[in-house]
């Protein structure tokens, strides 16, 4: 994941990217198939059921994302999905933000399993993991301003609180007077919660990741106190290199030596 502000898409900004233009296509492709004769089969195995209804799969806690109740309930799902997911994609690049929407369905769909274990009722759509994404908006954005019924204007971090808050009581208040409500309050809140968790989990790695990037670049070039390490004494030089030196000597003067042959004279001299 990139927490950079700079748009991780190797493409540059994508008005719809494209995890968010599979999932939107795939959403309504399932979504026309329910229309057909074969509409009601596709519903009752796909939608995710409580467990102990008898009617739970193991595939539902991802076939549900894809099932919805209505043409408004697609249509708000798949332009919130826009509306929030294309920055996010946009920055984290399409293979996390798969991962991350994903996750988060997933998760919602645990903790409304967990809450509903007694209902008799399924349920359909991808709102908890959209519930994700618009958590996700509102920790990599929290300042931006987003305009209430277009209207207005409230900053993401308080607009996301707030939907938590209203999403946490209407859960409460949904259970007290024995479910009844066709919203499913409790996917909306796991989405979230799974969400912050994945981020929070995500930014320690980024912050882990930066800390030891910079220790291995401080370790290229280090300055201060360094520890002394004692040179390996040179080997002495032998009788033929002695002889050598001092022929050399004889023929062309002392002055034709080398500096390193001098220094070999020099020790063997003091020996």
């Amino acid at each position: 994941m990139n927490n950079s502000s700079q748009p991780y898409s190797p493409g540059g900004f994508q008005f719809i990217p494209p995890a968010i233009k599979a999932i939107i296509l795939i959403n309504i492709a399932v979504f026309l198939l329910q229309m057909t004769p074969y509409g009601e089969a596709i519903s009752s195995i796909g939608a995710l059921w409580p467990i102990g209804s008898g009617n739970f799969r193991l595939w539902q806690p991802v076939t549900y994302m894809f099932l919805h109740g209505g043409g408004t309930h697609l249509f708000f799902n798949m332009f919130a999905l826009w509306m929030f997911g294309a920055e996010i994609e946009n920055h984290w690049g399409t293979r996390q933000f798969n991962i991350y929407y994903f996750v988060c369905g997933i998760g919602a769909a645990a903790l409304n399993l967990l809450m509903t274990s007694g209902d008799p009722y399924p349920t359909v759509g991808a709102s908890g993991a959209i519930y994700g994404v618009l958590l996700a908006f509102g920790m990599m954005f929290p300042d931006r301003y987003i305009f209430l019924y277009f209207l207005f204007p409230l900053k993401a971090k308080y607009f996301i609180a707030g939907y938590a808050l209203i999403e946490f009581f209407s859960g409460l208040g949904s259970r007290a007077m024995g479910s009844g409500s066709n919203i499913a309050h409790f996917a909306h809140l796991g989405g979230m919660l799974i969400g912050f968790i994945y981020i929070t989990i995500k930014r320690n790695e980024w912050s882990i990741s930066g800390v030891l990037q910079k220790f291995r670049s401080s370790g290229k070039k280090r300055s201060g106190p360094q520890l002394y390490k004692k040179q390996k004494p040179a080997e002495p030089a032998s009788e033929a290199e002695i002889d050598a030196i001092l022929d050399k000597i004889s023929a062309h003067g002392y002055t034709s030596l080398t500096e390193s042959e001098r220094q070999t004279l020099l020790k063997a001299s003091r020996k």
